[in-house]
Parts: C-alpha cells; structure tokens; sequence
C-alpha cells in the first residue's frame, strides 16, 4: 500500500487551480506525470518516490479531476487547453525546462506538449522547454487516427469513445456516476491485466462520487478532435498527411494486452518518432504504470540515464 503525496493548490494563468505533487529536489531537474481517465495523480504511486531522490517530480491531477478545477462547458477540455496548462504549471512552479511523462490521456496530452515544445516545436513560446518525453500505452496522434478510419481492431476498441460522447451517457452518469458509465461501456468486454488494491478502488470510488468531476472526465473526450467511426462505417486507408516529427529522445512504453490500445498503434512510430526507445511489456494491462511498476522504473531509470546529456 502507497500513502497519500502532499499536494498543493497552484493557480495557473489559464484560469484554473490544480492540486499538485511537487516532491524531490528543486533543483533536480524536473519530470512532470501526466495521468490519464479515470483516475488521478496516484496513477504515478510507484513512481514518484523512485524518482524524487534524483528529480523535481510534479503530478498533478490534471482539470477536471478530483480536487482541481471543472469548468462545466465541453470546450474547456479540448486539447489545446490541455497543454497549456501544463506550461502554464511549469511556469508557475519556476520550471524552465522538463521531461515529459504521460500515460492514457494524459501520454494524449504529453504527445501535444513534446510536439509543442521541443527545440522549433509547433507553439514558439514554449519551443526549446521540453527535452524528453516518456509515454506508456497513449497513442500517437496520427497514428491513431489513421487506425480508427482502416483498422477493424482498433476501432471496435474505441467504440466505448462513441458511448461515453453520445448523450444518452448522462442520464447514466447523473444516477450512477463513472462506476456506472464505465459498466455501460465495457459490458461486454472485460479488461484484462491487475486490479486495482482495495484501498486504491475506495479512493477512485470516492473520487467518482463528484457528479461535476464525473461530467468533467467524460468531456476530455467530447471536446477531443479525434473521428471514431461506427462499426458499420466504411473502413478506408487515409492518405497520409504530413505531421511534423517529434525529434527529442522519447521513451515508449507499451503494455502488450492493453484491450483499448492494441499494439498496432507502434506500427510506423519510427517514422514520426525518429529519436525513439520502445519497450514492450507483455502480459500486462492498460494500467502498466501501476500493473507492472518495476518495469516501467527500470525502462524509465534506463531511459533517462542514457539521455541525461539531452536533458
């Protein structure tokens, strides 16, 4: 069992307040985790203390989530937001330049912070601030797009995506909330890999008992530009539209029996990710970060050792 991180409140100039871990030196160079749906900061549990002897560790529970900030309209979720609150956090805790580490959502997320701000990245203000970018089990942004227009697997994996959007859903969340939706969702498949320990499943429980974090969870994929299909859509191979590489050193981490995100999404990643290290991890679900911890810390401990001079 992993105790409760000391969070602090920490306002951002984009309008919203998120809780924060913040452990480690000050001075050490700094890795900010990103966590994905449903869940909070504790994704990173096993890592935090790993890393905060050698690192600045900053986690927050991103808009939307637990104590932080929920704006109610479907817009304040869209992805640009999104990554500008992470630059606006790093700003606000006196960081310059850091890693980025994201799984689920938030590797979505960290995806648009690495293409954003590395060395003449897409936004010119924050270009040059991002150096790494470690991701486990999010896909790459075209790369997932292309596999939900041609790919079979793929897109009967996301058609969940298509629930949690269709409005229907919140009657569902209003009388029974995350717990609820996710069992509409999923009815028919069941997610391999760990369980949640006992008192991390209350946790999540309590969380979810906040119909307005609830609602604000779900719009993160309203607000998502991503197209998924119908089953019975036609399936058509996408041309290939030019997407700008990501050219810092990325650490991938990819759990093989992630029932959402199959490993068909590292199909051609060295082509968009010049500069990338994968590392499968097999017999592990979605949730590798806290699934198969040790894994991830040593890929990570690996990764960033090599890359210390690009840091």
């Amino acid at each position: 069992m992993t105790g409760d991180f000391e969070q602090r409140r920490v306002a951002l100039s984009t309008g919203v307040e998120l809780d924060v871990v913040d452990m480690g030196p000050k001075d050490a160079p700094a890795l900010i985790f990103l966590h994905g749906f449903p869940e909070s900061h504790r994704t990173w549990r096993h890592q935090l203390p790993h890393f905060a002897t050698r690192f600045r560790c900053i986690a927050p529970d991103q808009r939307g989530y637990r104590g932080s900030s929920k704006p109610r309209d479907v817009e304040s979720y869209a992805p640009d937001r999104l990554i500008a609150d992470i630059f606006a956090l790093a700003d606000a805790l006196g960081v310059e330049d850091f890693t980025i580490v994201g799984h689920d959502w938030g590797g979505v997320i960290a995806w648009g912070v690495a293409l954003g701000g590395q060395p003449g990245g897409l936004y010119p203000q924050w270009a040059g601030r991002v150096t790494r970018a470690v991701i486990a089990n999010a896909p790459h942004p075209a790369i997932f797009q292309r596999l939900l227009l041609a790919n079979a697997e793929q897109r009967a994996a996301s058609q969940y995506i298509r629930v949690f959007r269709d409005p229907a859903s919140d009657a569902i969340i209003e009388e029974q909330g995350i717990a609820g939706l996710l069992a509409h969702a999923f009815a028919d498949r069941v997610p391999s890999g760990g369980i949640q320990p006992p008192d991390e499943i209350a946790r999540l429980l309590a969380d979810w008992e906040d119909r307005d974090t609830c609602r604000a969870m779900i719009n993160w994929y309203r607000a998502s530009p991503a197209n998924v299909p119908a089953m019975d859509e036609p399936f058509a191979e996408a041309p290939a539209a030019p997407f700008p590489l990501l050219a810092i050193p990325t650490l991938l981490i990819w759990a093989l029996d992630d029932v959402a995100l199959p490993a068909c999404n590292l199909d051609g990643i060295g082509d968009l990710v010049p500069n990338a290290t994968i590392v499968e991890v097999p017999g592990c679900g979605h949730f590798v970060p806290w699934e198969a911890p040790d894994a991830v810390n040593a890929a990570m401990d690996g990764f960033l050792e090599r890359t210390a001079a690009s840091a």
